[in-house]
């Protein structure tokens, strides 16, 4: 989806957000270039913890305990000596003798001594740092510290000066000027994924060349507890899925009566006792007055409807083990509202994004029944196989997901088959549109389906862009695999443009344009879970927009300017939901600059192979930050670690 300046941002704020753990994704099933081997996927990583202060999500990467570890007992223990630094210096290492203090200028949370980085006024760098062992065996690892930090500075926009926690390698947040306060803020993070290692409990703060910040710690505690339970099961399931959809449609297309299976296996090593539907275009309605229904379920019994009717739980007639399929089918109904909306109507033109019922998706974290999001997408599926027949007034054309098949129904109607493999969702769209075709120097289909009002001057302009767009993309990201492209093209659509696999709705623009088929790779192809992590498909899709434009984002990095210390590139739909209009800015326009300025760093052969492979290796699979991070990484001998840092890359 890409915002544009007329974009309506109408969605209300969220409150409620799911912190999650990020967790192992299955190996997808992908083709790998030759020569070379896909990149094996890291351990889970672990997450920050919110205490009802200042928290800071933290996903670091660790090496997993080792099974024979694991297995030990438990035995509950504090294991940071001297967190309160009343002892004296021993076990810490600081940089100077000045660090840990009783002196005047700032004062104790507890006791009478502390630890002072910077506060110097000029540019300058503190450490402190301890080795801690954290015991195997344990369900939880908590570190916890306070936290003051007092600063010269006026800024309420830039971070001049930063203090990071670390533990080993992996940064856990980092702290700045922007984060003054009065008295101390606890911070707390789950450390679990380090049980059974030592690593070094680290603290670094830099002030720059005026006005000091002083970050102050006190009472850091290190608590291990719980008897041993065992690791969740990563594995993304229900997997595999088939979808088979049988739908009629009225005169004019905005309602549609039919079937809909869906035959999915449980991947995980956990019995898969039920199964959700997202039935996202609920958002559109009311729970009382649903757009989208479900009534005559078959191989289960349907259950509750939860967040916003959006997700219905379905319970399975008997449990699967790993490795067993089953098939659940149920009657569906949709009625398009009016609006120029990716769901909805505008005039005699129906657009059907997102109303087919998907399975939701189960990893380590549990089911993902995240909201619907107005400001940008909350759909996250596996890649599924779809055959989808629409029947219709001949008078409507139908153009959708997949490869079409027209054929002559009774009384002036046609019956459209589409089948498209391995994709994330499927939509179609219904009306007496204008239609023009051609196919790209590569050999892809491509079709432009335009709404009254549409010049054929524009419509074939739009054709030539998605000719040139989807041979650029495919030569960089690998070859398209969806078979025809199509493109309906609508200029009061409010937001601007959407993707779908093989389907993109747009204005007539040629950068919006490019930057939906974009998504056939970033969002198609290597999926994401949208809601969680944005970034993943809108930054990198928006780099490539940029790539195919020829647009070097020379010197953009040099523009950005952070709201807040907690504005990040890698938020998810909860923090710019409640931050609606930053989101653009950051994750299309941020994000995308970041990603030059890492081209710029490891080098344009290193980041196009990097990309490439990175596609290939993750084909119809799943991304995640930690693994692009890890990728990324993979690719260069320059450590990133400070990279990350200042783009505000986390994860």
């Amino acid at each position: 989806m890409r915002p544009t300046p007329r974009k309506a941002l109408a969605a209300s704020a969220l409150t409620l957000v799911a912190m999650a753990a990020v967790s192992l994704p299955a190996t997808p099933a992908a083709a790998v270039v030759p020569g070379k081997a896909a990149p094996a996927h890291g351990a889970a990583p672990g997450k920050a913890a919110a205490d009802g202060s200042v928290s800071r999500k933290a996903a670091p990467a660790a090496p997993a305990a080792s099974a024979a570890s694991a297995a030990a007992g438990c035995t509950p223990a504090q294991v940071v000596a001297d967190g309160g630094f009343e002892s004296g210096v021993s076990p810490w290492t600081q940089s100077s003798t000045s660090v840990i203090t009783s002196r005047t200028g700032q004062t104790a949370h507890g006791g009478t001594a502390f630890a002072w980085l910077d506060g110097v006024g000029g540019t300058h760098t503190d450490t402190l740092s301890q080795s801690v062992t954290i015991p195997s065996g344990c369900a939880a690892a908590t570190l916890t510290f306070w936290l003051h930090v007092d600063t010269a500075e006026t800024t309420s926009s830039t971070a001049y000066d930063r203090l990071t926690a670390k533990i080993g390698t992996t940064t856990l947040a980092t702290y700045s000027n922007l984060d003054k306060n009065t008295g101390y803020v606890r911070k707390s993070f789950d450390v679990s994924a380090f049980a059974g290692q030592t690593v070094a409990l680290a603290f670094t703060g830099t002030e720059d060349s005026s006005l000091q910040s002083s970050f102050v710690l006190d009472d850091i505690a290190l608590d291990t507890s719980g008897d041993t339970v065992p690791p969740a099961d990563s594995t993304r399931t229900p997997a595999a899925p088939s979808y088979t959809v049988g739908l009629t449609g009225n005169t004019d297309g905005t309602v549609w009566t039919g079937h809909e299976s869906a035959t999915f296996t449980n991947a995980s090593s956990t019995p898969l006792g039920e199964v959700y539907l997202r039935l996202w275009d609920n958002y559109h309605g009311t729970c009382s007055a649903m757009p989208i229904t479900v009534g005559n379920v078959t191989g289960g019994a349907a259950g509750a409807l939860s967040a916003g009717c959006t997700a219905l739980q379905i319970t399975l007639a008997a449990p699967l083990a790993q490795g067993q399929s089953a098939t659940i089918g149920f009657d569906l109904g949709i009625t398009v509202p009016s609006g120029a909306d990716r769901f909805g109507h505008d005039g005699a033109f129906s657009f059907i994004g997102n109303a087919l019922p998907v399975l939701a998706v189960k990893d380590g974290a549990g089911w993902h029944l995240d909201p619907y999001t107005n400001n940008g997408e909350s759909f996250y599926s596996l890649a599924a196989d779809f055959r989808v027949t629409l029947d219709h007034p001949t008078s409507l054309l139908v153009p959708a997901t997949g490869t079409s098949v027209d054929v002559a129904g009774s009384g002036g109607r046609t019956v459209t088959t589409a089948t498209a493999s391995k994709v994330r969702d499927f939509a179609w769209a219904a009306g007496p549109f204008s239609k023009i075709s051609g196919s790209s120097a590569a050999g892809t289909p491509v079709n432009v389906y335009s709404v009254s009002g549409i010049s054929s001057a524009s419509a074939q302009s739009m054709l030539t862009t998605a000719k040139t767009a989807v041979d650029a993309h495919a030569a960089r990201f690998g070859a398209y695999p969806y078979g025809e492209l199509d493109a309906v093209i609508d200029n009061s659509f409010w937001f601007g443009g959407m993707e779908y696999p093989g389907f993109v709705l747009d204005l007539v623009s040629t950068t919006a344009l490019t930057h939906e088929i974009g998504h056939q790779w970033w969002y198609g192809i290597v999926g994401d879970d949208e809601y969680n992590s944005p970034w993943l498909d809108e930054s990198f899709t928006d780099y490539a927009t940029d790539l195919a434009q020829g647009k070097t984002g020379s010197g953009c990095w040099s523009s950005v300017s952070w709201a807040s210390s907690a504005e990040k590139i890698t938020n998810s739909m909860a923090y710019w939901d409640a931050h609606s209009s930053r989101y653009s800015t950051v994750v299309y326009g941020y994000g995308k600059c970041a990603l030059h300025d890492l081209r710029r760093l490891i080098g344009d052969t290193a980041m196009a192979e990097l990309l490439k492979d990175y596609a290939t290796s993750h084909w119809y699979g799943v991304s995640t930050t930690a693994e692009f991070k890890a990728a990324a990484q993979a690719a260069t001998t320059t450590d990133l670690t400070s990279f990350w840092t200042t783009h505000r890359i986390e994860g």
